[in-house]
């Protein structure tokens, strides 16, 4: 299995893609605009070569940006490539979605054609999915990013860094590129018409009435969102003016709209962000309320116009919908940190629920105060906290109603609740709660794997996965460790409370599950840990995962298997 096709997908990957992409929309101009596609796809897709290939208005497609290689844009920037040519590429090979892959034991046909190209021979692959010299990918860019809109381009893509075809996180990340780069160069050209059409009001007053007219087509006609606010005065940010594709974004008619101004229209936690938007110049990312009380992502974009040379000042915001962008970002960002089978949350993201409860002072033994924060600290009036000898954390602000606080140099509070375990050396239970660790391993899966083969196991994974999740407090964390390990997170449990939750849970996995008509039988052996600050989360893992074995080996495998 190719790493990108794998549920751990690496964050650092997923912001790089996030970065290019949002990247495009930086650009100042649409030679910038075009070279920022084809540089994003060496920064953040994993290819050493990459060319923009833009369809002229005569229907023939000329290299308009090169990125990766300086000799290679000698070669081929500014050259023409026939549409009849293009067409009959993009007809060939295989179809990755939208993408078009020509491996080179079919695109020898095409190498004395009149498309620019810097493919060069080489040796037949040593391995299925080895990248040749010759292979050739092309992602088409559509007016509006869609894929059954006008073509406007084709992106080129070569040598991947890992030598290998791109697997199907790859194809993926680059057809969804592909759809930003599209949408990028749309709304370049929009705002390159958007600017020629604000310069000529600003400087062409004997031509100002085929300005305004030119600026009104412009505007009604684009296809993102339009709006024109008033600026200063008792009713700064009213909006006076949204053309249609703002109306049919929100669902409200441009009557209602000149109601509002977008503060009444912003999402409550998105107003800071709209407050902090320069009105020259500013961009933001944020939600707007439609008709329907639903919310949409949308990007917006701020410049500054003129009435007339020294007459009032509009705001001109451009409005674009960001929501498909936004899904897959979540989309990405759940897949890096869930199990792809079970749909739970995966070691990764176990890993950092744990590690953002602990921290590295633990509670000293019997209570008494414990200092908290930097280890060089501050003053003693920088403020802080400290540990009673329950273990319950205070901050200073409650001095004034509990009394003095200890003499203790700490750093400022950072907002850390100090997790502290239970006493396990006595076989009392004092009634304290902790943050209990139950580290469960099925018994008698691996039987069920080798008889009835690995879809009856996934199969059970699911079931067990589910039961697990019922069986659990809203809150509480269900997470697959790998293979037939699970680990739940349970917050505010005792001694008792711990091992009886163990035991409901494993009564919830004996059942017999249901797989292919037939019923199977797994039981579950428990280990109950206990986080505490000043432990890791290898070793709050490990402690469970020690206990677990302790609790299988003190069970014959008749008991482990009837739970």
């Amino acid at each position: 299995m190719e790493t990108e096709s794998e549920p751990y997908i690496r964050l650092a990957t997923l912001r790089q893609l996030h970065q290019v992409v949002a990247d495009l929309n930086t650009a100042r101009s649409f030679a910038d605009t075009l070279q920022a596609v084809a540089d994003g796809v060496i920064a953040g897709l994993g290819f050493e070569l990459s060319a923009v290939n833009l369809v002229r208005p005569d229907g023939d497609l000329v290299v308009a940006a090169v990125g990766g290689s300086a000799g290679a844009e000698a070669l081929m920037a500014g050259r023409v490539g026939s549409r009849t040519s293009w067409e009959r590429r993009l007809s060939m090979g295989e179809r990755w979605g939208d993408l078009r892959f020509i491996p080179y034991s079919e695109g020898w046909v095409l190498d004395d054609d009149d498309v620019p190209q810097w493919h060069t021979p080489g040796p037949a692959p040593r391995f299925p999915d080895e990248w040749h010299p010759m292979d050739r990918l092309f992602a088409p860019l559509y007016a509006a990013g869609a894929s059954g809109g006008e073509l406007i381009g084709v992106l080129s893509v070569d040598k991947p860094r890992n030598g290998r075809h791109p697997g199907a996180w790859g194809r993926e990340a680059l057809q969804m590129y592909a759809f930003h780069a599209a949408v990028a160069i749309g709304n370049a050209r929009l705002r390159g018409n958007m600017q020629r059409a604000l310069l000529r009001l600003e400087r062409e007053q004997q031509a100002l009435r085929a300005s305004e007219e030119s600026f009104r087509q412009a505007f009604e006609y684009a296809p993102s969102g339009m709006a024109i606010a008033e600026m200063g005065g008792d009713q700064h940010g009213r909006l006076l003016r949204t053309n249609d594709a703002l109306c049919r974004l929100l669902g409200r008619p441009a009557s209602a709209m000149r109601r509002f101004s977008f503060s009444d229209l912003v999402h409550p936690e998105d107003i800071g962000t709209l407050l902090r938007t320069s009105a020259e110049g500013g961009r933001a990312e944020l939600r707007l309320a439609r008709r329907d009380g639903s919310y949409v992502w949308v990007s917006l974009r701020n410049s500054v116009v003129a009435d007339a040379a020294d007459g009032p000042r509009f705001l001109l915001t451009h409005v674009e919908d960001i929501e498909e962008r936004k899904r897959h970002e979540l989309q990405l960002a759940h897949r890096a940190s869930h199990d792809s089978l079970t749909g739970l949350p995966n070691s990764a993201e176990l890993r950092a629920r744990l590690a953002a409860r602990l921290c590295a002072t633990a509670p000293r033994p019997g209570g008494g105060y414990e200092e908290v924060g930097a280890p060089d600290g501050g003053g003693a009036d920088s403020g802080g906290v400290y540990v009673d000898a329950a273990g319950h954390l205070h901050g200073f602000d409650e001095f004034e109603f509990f009394g003095t606080p200890p003499p203790v140099e700490t750093a400022p509070f950072d907002g850390h609740v100090h997790t502290v375990p239970p006493n396990e050396d006595s076989d009392i239970d004092d009634g304290h709660k902790g943050l209990a660790v139950l580290f469960c391993d099925l018994d008698g899966f691996k039987s069920i794997n080798d008889r009835f083969g690995h879809h009856a196991g996934d199969a059970v994974l699911i079931e067990v996965a589910r039961r697990l999740t019922n069986g659990v407090r809203e809150g509480d964390t269900v997470a697959r460790l790998g293979g037939d390990e699970f680990v739940v997170l349970a917050d505010g449990l005792g001694r008792a409370d711990a091992a009886d939750l163990a035991v409901r849970l494993r009564n919830a996995i004996i059942p017999p599950i249901r797989v292919d008509g037939r019923a199977v039988r797994v039981g579950a052996s428990f280990g109950i840990g206990w986080a505490g600050c000043g432990m890791s989360a290898e070793e709050v893992l490990h402690s469970a995962d020690q206990r677990m074995y302790i609790e299988k080996r003190s069970r014959s495998k008749e008991r482990r298997r009837a739970g």
